[in-house]
């Protein structure tokens, strides 16, 4: 960033001036374009979870808190089992996400320009893309980072404390999505305590915001404290699993190819860099810095910090922007025109990977080569159908004394949701919070089990027979069709089914 403009970070209270209208017309636009692209392929196997639990609310579930299944609750009563309408929310967490890195961009003192680049990045990033693409809390994890950043924005450029807290309910909300939220807040508390934030300590609407946080998050903490903080033991054996799959590579690399739009680079890292060199704004620095260098050492995925670009691109807009004018009209025209243009490049061949665009020709096949996200959406209404028609082909004794065993979450959601069209009876599973549901009081003789190798169904029931093969019409390999593939009948468990489940939950 030129070093003229360096000198002219913004320091003090800068009353934005510029309408907001474009930028709400690019997020509707963005949202839109979700809306109708979002009916393609089926459910990911983490939608189908979700939407399970939401079938059972609670305050908590053994993977996540309770609010990304209770928002799901009220879509399903409102569509169905409808994807467009399931998904809604998730595009309308992201479209409020475009608008506001627009506002955090006024906010900051940007005009038009900065305003409109940082919306268009934005929605133009491979992770916002993707959250919006689907129904899971990362969704809403973005959501509740960007309303804390954009808050802390206001408090600092208004020196308005009150800000704290709608800070503190967006805090609760955030711990009521997904856990990793804490980290941010650790880099709030680290702001506040390392720049002149600090005179916030002894203000009575800092700890009004503390309390709000609490009381947000209180049932689901009493939750974990009833279930001897069973998530904990989950988020333990899955970070466990994710480094010895090597999920976690990629970390730094992935803040540029993924979390970001690639050609945005330079202007997210000199919002980090404006953020520093603005006293006033100092806070929001260590807003980023703080969970990234947490993540990165306790080995976390990219994208669990993919919510803090979007303050990040707001600054640096600004800060681009002004630094434009310094340009002589012509220079100033082709850069903004380059820059512009190589977001749209980027952001289009994220797209084509990302947006379930098409359900057949080129394009498709396209996509499904490059993400397995669309490949986890393929295939549950064909297993589903499968299950039934080994259950309609069973003598009617067994049809009538029958349970079906899963072992994963995703088949789990597909047999309890998708199977009632077939009248299969509720899935039984040890795995996440299918362990804390329990097993029949009347337990089946006959069970159809999916999910599992020929040697584990012999180990936990009597007399299983290779009954059918999972798989997809296209052809697709995934998860469901590549690592367990066969479905089994068989008789009754080998143990006692208290014995099997006082081994506790199978965590996946």
């Amino acid at each position: 960033m030129h070093s003229r403009y360096l000198s002219k970070l913004p320091t003090g209270a800068v009353l934005p001036t510029a309408s907001i209208t474009p930028v709400l017309i690019i997020a509707v636009l963005f949202g839109t374009a979700h809306v109708l692209t979002n009916g393609q392929y089926g459910f990911h196997r983490d939608e189908l979870q979700f939407l399970n639990d939401a079938q059972d609310l609670d305050w908590g579930f053994v993977p996540y808190p309770p609010l990304t299944s209770a928002l799901e609750y009220l879509a399903f009563k409102m569509f169905g089992l409808s994807l467009v309408g399931l998904r809604l929310f998730s595009v309308l967490a992201q479209t409020v996400v475009i608008l506001v890195g627009g506002l955090m961009a006024r906010d900051l003192g940007g005009g038009r320009l900065a305003q409109v680049f940082t919306a268009t990045a934005i929605g133009l990033s491979p992770a916002p893309m993707g959250n919006a693409t689907m129904f899971q809390y990362s969704s809403f994890d973005m959501l509740w980072w960007v309303l804390i950043a954009w808050s802390v924005i206001r408090l600092l450029r208004d020196h308005d404390p009150r800000w704290w807290v709608a800070i503190g309910l967006f805090a609760g909300l955030g711990l009521q999505t997904k856990y990793s939220i804490a980290m941010e807040l650790v880099g709030v508390l680290v702001g506040v305590l390392l720049t002149d934030a600090r005179r916030y300590l002894t203000n009575r609407w800092f700890w009004a915001g503390g309390a709000v946080v609490i009381l947000v998050f209180a049932p689901n903490l009493a939750w974990l404290v009833r279930h001897d903080f069973i998530s904990y033991r989950f988020l333990q054996a899955i970070h466990a699993r994710d480094v010895n799959e090597g999920r976690a590579d990629g970390f730094l690399r992935d803040q540029f190819l993924i979390n970001a739009n690639l050609v945005a680079a330079p202007v997210w890292i000199a919002g980090l860099v404006g953020y520093f060199r603005a006293r006033r704004y100092r806070m929001m620095a260590w807003m980023y810095v703080v969970p990234l260098l947490l993540f990165m050492l306790l080995r976390g995925r990219f994208y669990y910090v993919s919510a803090a670009y979007p303050m990040l691109l707001a600054m640096g807009s600004v800060m681009g922007e002004r630094w434009l004018r310094t340009l002589r009209p012509a220079w100033r025209v082709g850069t903004a025109t380059l820059l512009f243009s190589g977001v749209a490049v980027i952001g289009i061949y994220a797209a084509l990977i990302i947006m379930p665009l098409a359900s057949n020709g080129p394009l498709r096949d396209f996509a499904l080569k490059r993400n397995n996200d669309l490949r986890e959406k393929i295939g549950w209404d064909e297993l589903v159908t499968r299950v039934a028609t080994i259950r309609d082909a069973l003598p009617a004794e067994q049809r009538a004394d029958l349970g079906i065993v899963v072992g994963n979450y995703g088949e789990q959601g597909a047999i309890a949701l998708l199977g009632k069209a077939y009248d299969l009876p509720p899935p039984i599973t040890a795995v996440n919070t299918g362990w804390l549901r329990g097993y029949p009081t009347t337990p089946p003789h006959t069970v159809i089990v999916l999910g599992s190798s020929r040697e584990r169904a012999d180990e936990l029931f009597s007399d299983c027979r290779l009954a059918g093969h999972s798989g997809n019409a296209w052809g697709v390999v995934n998860e469901e069709s590549r690592d367990h593939p066969d479905i089994f009948v068989c008789g009754p468990a080998r143990k006692a089914w208290s014995e099997l489940w006082s081994y506790g939950p199978e965590f996946g």
